[in-house]
Formats: structure tokens, C-alpha cells, sequence
């Protein structure tokens, strides 16, 4: 959310836009800092006290977590090797009782590759520490 951003541009404190919300003023600064969530109710009053839609409120504008060029390598191993198992195995990856065609590997290539992806994107988000996080 960002309470504190709007607030700063309209050159308002903290406690008077408690007072204005009727609420504690460390339950704003809460608010601000991600450590508390206001709900629906007073997200409206909040975006009604800084004059803005609750949809401008609600933008953190925060960039979603990007690979480093040492993800994607270890990404490209790991799927390499879970093919690599796959079409080890006895009869090798069988699909519908038959063998896998070229077309079906690689579309399962880019599932599996994706799905990694978007793990490490996720854990990324998750254990990043806020301080550390990229913000725009």
C-alpha cells in the first residue's frame, strides 16, 4: 500500500491523518510499514482522507523479483537432470503407453521450466527481507 507515500506528497503527518481516521497513531505508522493490514472499511476511509481512489491506494508499484544469470544456469541444470531421469528410467518417459515424441518432451521442457521459474521468483519475494527488496 502506499499510505505513507500519498501522505508525504500531500504534505500531511502521521498523526493528523490518525486523527482524521479516527485511529492510533502507531496503528497507522503499522499500517505504513506492511506490519499490520487495515481492512476493507478503512482502506476506503484512508482513500477517502487523501483524496484518492482506493485502486491508487492499493498500487505498490513494487517490481516483481528477477533471475540473475546464475538462476537460470541453475534452473537449465536441474531441468536437464529431471529430464535426464525421466528418459533414464526403464522404458524411458512413455506417454499413453508410448514413448515421448520430441514435441510433447519439449513441451513438458518448457512446463517444468516455467514452474521453476516461478518457484524461484516466489521464494525470492518471500525470503527477501523488505529492506533488500526492489522497489520503483
Amino acid at each position: 500500500m502506499r499510505i505513507q507515500e500519498i501522505r508525504k506528497s500531500k504534505g500531511i503527518k502521521q498523526k493528523e491523518l490518525a486523527a482524521k481516521l479516527g485511529i492510533a497513531a502507531n496503528t497507522l505508522s503499522q499500517y505504513e510499514t506492511g506490519n499490520r493490514e487495515p481492512d476493507l472499511e478503512t482502506i476506503k476511509r484512508i482513500a477517502l482522507v487523501l483524496e484518492v481512489t482506493v485502486d491508487e491506494l492499493l498500487d505498490a508499484k513494487t517490481k516483481a523479483p528477477t533471475l540473475t544469470k546464475k538462476d537460470e544456469r541453475d534452473i537449465e541444470k536441474k531441468l536437464a537432470d529431471i529430464l535426464a531421469d525421466l528418459e533414464s528410467g526403464q522404458d524411458g518417459l512413455m506417454f499413453s503407453g508410448e514413448s515421448i515424441d520430441p514435441t510433447t518432451r519439449e513441451l513438458l521442457a518448457d512446463s517444468l521450466r516455467n514452474s521453476m521459474e516461478m518457484g524461484k521468483k516466489l521464494a525470492k519475494q518471500k525470503y527477501t527481507p523488505k529492506k533488500y527488496r526492489k522497489e520503483d
